[in-house]
């Protein structure tokens, strides 16, 4: 075919590809209408998918608003449940006072699966933590875990500071830090907590003995404010306490000392205190480690000459001796190689009264044998002397006595050696010696008397409490006691100066001494009990001797506090205080 013919032959099929155009088929109108339902559908699947898409993300908004006004606190999705921490309840004392609280505080921490670069991160975070642990940090910042505490309880400026700093892998998380306006001033009865809030000793501890503790461990507390705790002292009264207790240490460099105020109708711990002692807001400070012994309840001593009390109340109750009743004091005893004689002997036959306020041994010990061993062991196991105590503070040490308690036993444990106890304890049977006659167990709670008369337990005569009273009234006048007395409220009690075990035997220039009292004796309300733990007998007044010590100590807790515990002074028309008749 020749290029002509070509020619011809490509514009025959040119004009009719045109007229082709130019007249639609039916074929063609049919693939149009297809193509533009097809467009249509397309449209309107998008249109719904961004619908979606609209209303999907519109309720996350929504719910992340929602959640930043309702927690504006972030908190990390990464840390393990036990580690958010839930409130715990305030302490207060009697009045509504605040002994411990909870306050908001944050914690840094690492997300080491995102730190680039260990080492910039510990040099930028020393700049504001100058006590960083170096070594330490840089293990955690290079472990393979996804959460690492890198310090506790910040303050906010530290906070702040490092928040400047713009580290990525690293953040805060809100805690609460335990806060305890007192300090000191009642650290052994508040106790403290742990770094994760936690109750360690003291009524924190019992807090979480009665249950917060597990539910804590469970996840079942809240961050929602709980009930506060009442207690049952008096801050003022405490803070009195505290500062005595402080000051005798301080004044006869002794190595420990203490005083409780009691009331004897409720068992209610008004105030107690021991010193050394710490301050709960740092519980690990350097003075802490010598100031967490609780001496009051977790300490037991050989009480000395304040057991005398109980064995004259012993020899009463048991019926075969009076007031008016008299032993021979004139020879010493000898037992078992031991020689009991008195320390400031007078060498004839004494009353009962003058036994108790010439503090004899000898007198004592008569009267103990005269009771017998097993009526002695029975007494002292009913005012409850024997056996750990029973009460809300977890502090409590057991008591020591005899393994066989042999007639030597008796005798000494009698003017108070051979038996050790707490100074608690020997408080709260003293208050059964002055209150009729009951023992009520003693409590850091608030307690009516309805609520103690049915949980009391009486261990002697009503008569014999009345007869003790003299006897506390008389050495407080005449007696031991008389540094002591603060005019107008009648105080009573009993000295007892004991020398100190050491290695297996008595160190003579070691005393534990102490003073056991109540006021007013016409109508006791309040024991108080002092003691102090080794006073150094160089620094003079007769630090070596409890009526020099410790009885001074409960003259001025009492003339300060007793004010504030409601007690009106008695004067007779002269103006000096008044001798009960009994």
């Amino acid at each position: 075919m020749s290029f002509l013919s070509r020619i011809m032959v490509l514009k025959s099929r040119a004009h009719f590809s045109a007229g082709g155009r130019g007249r639609p088929s039916m074929r063609g109108a049919s693939f149009e209408g297809t193509r533009k339902r097809k467009s249509a559908q397309a449209k309107n699947r998008v249109g719904l998918l961004i619908a979606g898409f609209v209303a999907f993300y519109g309720v996350i908004g929504g719910r992340l608003v929602q959640y930043g006004f309702a927690m504006p606190e972030v908190t990390s999705s990464i840390l393990p449940a036990d580690r958010f921490m839930a409130s715990r309840p305030d302490i207060v004392d009697r009045n509504g006072e605040v002994l411990a609280t909870d306050i908001r505080t944050v914690s840094l921490f690492a997300e080491p699966h995102k730190i680039v670069d260990a080492d910039e991160v510990i040099e930028k975070l020393a700049t504001v933590l100058n006590d960083l642990d170096v070594k330490g940090t840089y293990t955690k910042l290079r472990s393979n875990s996804h959460f690492q505490w890198l310090r506790r309880q910040l303050t906010p400026k530290q906070q702040s500071q490092i928040l400047a700093l713009g580290i990525p892998g690293i953040g805060f998380r809100p805690e609460k830090r335990r806060f305890y306006p007192g300090g000191r001033t009642a650290a052994h009865l508040v106790g403290y907590v742990n770094i994760d809030n936690r109750g360690v000793a003291g009524m924190e501890r019992y807090i979480d003995s009665q249950g917060l503790a597990d539910l804590a461990a469970v996840g079942m507390t809240s961050d929602q404010p709980l009930e506060p705790v009442k207690l049952s002292i008096d801050l003022r009264v405490q803070a009195i306490v505290q500062q005595v207790v402080a000051e005798l240490i301080g004044k006869y460099s002794a190595i420990g000392a203490g005083a409780v105020v009691i009331d004897v109708h409720t068992g209610e711990i008004l105030g107690m205190a021991s010193a050394p002692d710490f301050d709960p807001n740092d519980p690990n400070g350097v003075d802490a480690e010598k100031g967490w012994m609780n001496r009051m309840s977790n300490s037991t001593f050989e009480m000395g000459s304040t057991f005398k009390s109980f064995t004259l109340a012993m020899g009463l109750d048991d019926g075969k001796m009076n007031l008016q009743s008299s032993f021979d004091a004139r020879f010493p005893i000898r037992i078992g190689g031991f020689t009991i004689k008195d320390f400031h002997g007078k060498g004839r036959v004494l009353s009962v009264p003058e036994i108790f306020q010439y503090s004899s041994n000898i007198g004592t010990a008569k009267i103990a044998d005269m009771v017998g061993i097993a009526g002695h062991k029975d007494f002292l196991t009913r005012l409850g002397l024997l056996s750990r105590m029973k009460t809300e503070l977890p502090e409590i040490a057991m008591p020591s006595q005899p393994r066989e308690w042999k007639k030597i036993n008796s005798i000494t444990i009698s003017f108070g050696h051979g038996v050790s106890t707490t100074p608690l304890q020997t408080a709260v049977a003293g208050a059964a010696l002055v209150n009729g006659g009951k023992l009520v167990p003693p409590t850091f709670l608030p307690r009516t008397q309805a609520q103690a008369d049915e949980i009391a337990t009486q261990v002697m005569k009503p008569t014999t409490s009345k007869d003790m009273r003299f006897l506390f009234e008389w050495n407080g006048i005449n007696g031991s006691g008389r540094n002591a007395r603060v005019a107008g409220f009648n105080v009573g009690g009993k000295t007892g100066t004991a020398d100190k075990v050491v290695n297996g035997r008595y160190a003579h220039d070691k005393n534990f001494n102490a003073f056991l009292s109540a006021f007013p004796m016409d109508n006791p309300r309040y024991v108080v009990l002092s003691f102090s733990d080794e006073p150094k007998t160089d620094k003079g007044n007769g630090a070596a001797l409890a009526a020099m010590s410790a009885a001074p100590m409960v003259k001025e807790i009492i003339a300060r506090s007793a004010p504030i515990l409601g007690v009106k002074p008695k004067f007779g028309n002269d103006g000096s205080a008044l001798l009960v008749s009994y």
